[in-house]
């Protein structure tokens, strides 16, 4: 039926069709299928739209109702829950000026101005209020303003930050309000339709400093993060699992075990890989160097710094700006550092011409780039202004694109699931609103990385308008050991550069055709990727990655000897084992080895060098008894080997 009409239809995710009346609410209708449902019900999708569950509906459309098992019904709830602290601090801070206060994994969080610190005694104040608001159970309403309304509103409530927002809207957006009881905050929404729907399970967390829009020349501001959940054991799961990602903090680790650090006589954002963290490095490195090879990637190296041309034509200084650094002036000539390696790749490919009979061409790069962020969003490993990306490109026909993507994706599992991580979440990014190139070629291109997610069997979901400026994207997040969400591999098609740059290759017809180019990483970046895999493995990394995989121990001087001809040995089959012959108790050496998380303990005392034997603890499987040395150096050389 038709707007106007009495009666609407609804379709539900099994197919079924019900009647209406127009302007039902989808908390009616979730009531008229089930309490349960009504009771569990946090919002509605309607149409491919989420909406709240009292938002009247006016025309034919599905639903489906979301939970807080649903990632969109979860954004909603934590999105109202940051709503909720933020009420509670300006009734107990009534200065307070609010910012933004999005949803993010896990939870939530609010920037607000505040004249003075917050403390863990005012953690306890605003959690008190929360519950007392929740008790209240407002009504949770929306309101659609004009732009004047809206200024006039948040003038009248001293509210700055939001008044810039609303000054830096496009004039056709919609502008939005929620209120709930006293408070009214600028919002997109959507919201839960009550305070008491978001019970008092929740926990204020941590305080941090923000800049506003994370620019350094702008205020700072207090960041109150906090989670909120539907049942206690939810909340006290999510606890447990931020004590255990404290332990693993790569930053906490990455100090404790020596393997990098970033000092301010450097700069920001900018890594030292110290010799143990190098050691890491390397054999990913070299992993990742033999499998190109085995798959047929060439493997190039380039510059950090090209002419200030190169990054005009690629378009990078039209779309990517903001991320360069600034340009560097030689010879009256300017030169930009590098943020991405691809315009290098595409000048060596049209070193020759070439014909169909030499595609696919793939070539690969360790290529250290460099990117300006902002102060504020810098974060040890994981966010940097240098960094070395696993980056390939490939050059192709158009019948040969579905292929090459599909080998691309085996090798991002095969390299991912060796490292260690065996669950994937896959998403098809499809054309942002500023883009380059035809809509013929970004749908060729989309249908493409479909084809190829298909081929393979893959689950995804398509995130819509997330595609670079260039072509649309496979992103595939990994998951740790926590279950927390990581975004590493990346595999983009892209028909703007081979335009820009007038990239050819002589086909079968014997006349000149335009290549199809492949932007693929697997890791990301070696230094993010370094960082996963520490709180991954809590710095206790598999034997083949381990930065020293055996130390010697031995308990006194008459014992060295014999220690140092293991050393010898083990050194010379590849081995990385380290030889502790400080005059220090076997008990002390044998803790400080725990403490470093080495793999394998060797002590050596009267009875192991009298039977040239080696005590042999392994820090899984405690003791392992006495070996022969070449008996545990078979053992290791085949863990390494196995990659286990």
């Amino acid at each position: 039926m038709q707007n106007g009409k009495e009666k609407i239809k609804i379709t539900f995710p099994d197919g079924s069709v019900r009647e209406y009346p127009r302007g039902v609410l989808p908390e009616t209708i979730a009531k008229d299928i089930s309490p349960r449902l009504a009771k569990e019900a946090i919002a509605a999708k309607f149409n491919g739209r989420v909406i709240e569950l009292n938002r009247p509906l006016t025309e034919d459309g599905e639903i489906r109702f979301l939970t807080f098992e649903d990632p969109e019904g979860r954004e909603v709830f934590w999105h109202s829950s940051a709503h909720l602290m933020a009420q509670a601090i300006k009734r107990l801070f009534p200065g307070a000026k609010l910012a933004i206060g999005p949803p993010i994994e896990g939870g939530f969080y609010y920037d607000i101005e505040l004249d003075r610190p917050l403390s863990t005694e005012d953690f306890e104040k605003i959690e008190a209020e929360m519950a007392r608001i929740v008790e209240e159970n407002y009504p949770v309403v929306r309101q659609v303003l004009s732009r004047e309304k809206a200024l006039e509103l948040f003038k009248k409530l001293h509210e700055d930050y939001k008044i810039e927002l609303i000054n830096d809207f496009p004039d056709e957006q919609e502008i939005t309000a929620y209120q709930q009881g006293e408070f009214i905050d600028l919002c997109r929404g959507p919201h839960v339709p009550s305070t008491g729907r978001l019970g008092k399970h929740f926990k204020l967390l941590n305080v941090a400093g923000a800049y506003w829009r994370g620019d350094e020349h702008n205020k700072m501001l207090t960041r109150i993060y906090g989670t909120n959940y539907p049942k206690k054991k939810m909340l006290e799961e999510h606890l447990h699992r931020l004590e255990e990602a404290k332990k693993r903090d790569h930053r906490k680790l990455g100090r404790e075990l020596d393997l990098y650090s970033i000092q301010e006589s450097i700069g920001n954002g900018l890594i030292l890989w110290h010799p143990r963290g190098a050691r890491v490095r390397r054999v990913m490195e070299q992993f990742w160097i033999e499998e190109h090879y085995r798959h047929n990637y060439e493997l190039v190296y380039t510059p950090h710094v090209a002419k200030l041309d190169l990054w005009e034509r690629s378009g990078h200084t039209s779309f990517y700006r903001e991320n360069m650094f600034d340009t560097m002036v030689m010879d009256e000539v300017a030169y930009q550092l590098k943020p991405m390696n691809c315009p290098f790749h595409i000048t060596i490919y049209k070193t020759h011409l070439r014909s169909y009979r030499d595609l696919p061409i793939r070539l690969a790069e360790l290529g250290t780039v460099y990117r300006y962020e902002r102060s504020g969003v810098l974060h040890g490993l994981m966010r940097v202004r240098g960094f070395t990306q696993d980056d390939a490109h490939i050059f192709c026909t158009p019948e040969q694109l579905t292929d090459e993507i599909v080998k691309v994706l085996d090798l991002v599992i095969y390299v991912l699931s060796t490292f260690g991580f065996k669950e994937y979440e896959v998403y098809l990014s499809t054309r942002p609103e500023k883009y380059v190139g035809t809509l013929e070629n970004w749908e060729a291109a989309t249908n493409a990385l479909r084809n190829a997610l298909e081929v393979k069997g893959l689950d995804y979901e398509i995130d819509p308008g997330e595609g670079v400026f260039y072509g649309p994207k496979i992103d595939i997040k990994i998951k740790d050991v926590l279950g927390r969400s990581w975004q590493c591999s990346t595999v983009q098609v892209d028909f703007n550069l081979p335009e820009r740059f007038d990239m050819e290759y002589i086909g079968e017809d014997g006349r000149p055709h335009r290549p199809i180019m492949i932007h693929r990483a697997l890791m990301g970046s070696l230094e993010r990727f370094f960082g996963i895999l520490i709180e991954h493995y809590a710095g206790a990394f598999p034997l083949w990655l381990a930065p020293v995989q055996v130390v010697l121990l031995p308990i006194a001087d008459r014992h060295h000897e014999f220690a140092r001809q293991v050393y010898q040995r083990f050194r010379e089959a590849g081995i990385r084992v380290e030889l502790d012959d400080r005059n220090e108790k076997v008990g002390y050496k044998i803790r400080e080895a725990e403490v470093k998380k080495v793999p394998y303990m060797v002590v050596i005392g009267d009875r192991e060098v009298a039977d040239g034997k080696l005590a042999v603890r392994h820090k899984g499987e405690g003791q392992l008894g006495n070996l022969d040395p070449e008996e545990l150096l078979q053992r290791l050389l085949q863990e390494i080997a196995n990659k286990s």
